[in-house]
């Protein structure tokens, strides 16, 4: 049977967690003028990551906000660093999901605006190319993820920082 897919309801924010370590690592692009079919704006990418410790999805949630509006969701992308095989073997043989998941995708169960197609392209097409941000994905998921009690909610309150290891 294949995974259930994820909603914000079993996702928490990075920055909940880690505010630290979230203001200085959260990715933002600063579009000076309009392009790609977005406005000028400055655009943050924030994490949001599986609490389910028995769960080793190895993707992130992102959410798409602008510094002026920075309570309105513009995009929700779905993305694994893993490979296809590996999500497929995750997905119980579902390779169309696995692609989805590993190309980054626009999430059905959370929201989208007008914009969200331009802004999953401009993940695609620039965020992605960066191998650091790729390597702070997987190092953020990885803090995230050991912070997690063994079973149950958190355990008393996660710590403000993390390890800023590369």
């Amino acid at each position: 049977m294949p995974e259930q897919p994820m909603s914000l309801a079993s996702m928490s924010p990075f920055w909940d967690r880690f505010p630290e370590v979230a203001a200085r690592e959260t990715r933002t692009i600063i579009l000076p003028y309009p392009q790609g079919g977005l406005p000028a704006g400055s655009y943050g990418f924030l994490e949001l990551f599986c609490t389910d410790p028995k769960c080793d999805c190895r993707r992130v949630l992102l959410q798409v906000r602008s510094e002026d509006k920075p309570d309105t969701v513009l995009a929700t992308i779905n993305y694994g660093w893993e490979s296809v095989a590996f999500y497929a073997q995750w997905l119980h043989g579902d390779h169309e999901g696995a692609r989805e998941i590993k190309n980054a995708s626009l999430d059905p169960l959370n929201p989208q605006s007008k914009n969200a197609p331009s802004f999953l392209r401009l993940f695609q097409t620039v965020v992605l190319q960066d191998k650091a941000y790729i390597k702070r994905l997987k190092r953020h998921y990885t803090i995230f993820k050991q912070h997690l009690p063994l079973a149950g909610g958190w355990s008393g309150a996660p710590p403000a920082t993390a390890p800023n290891s590369p």
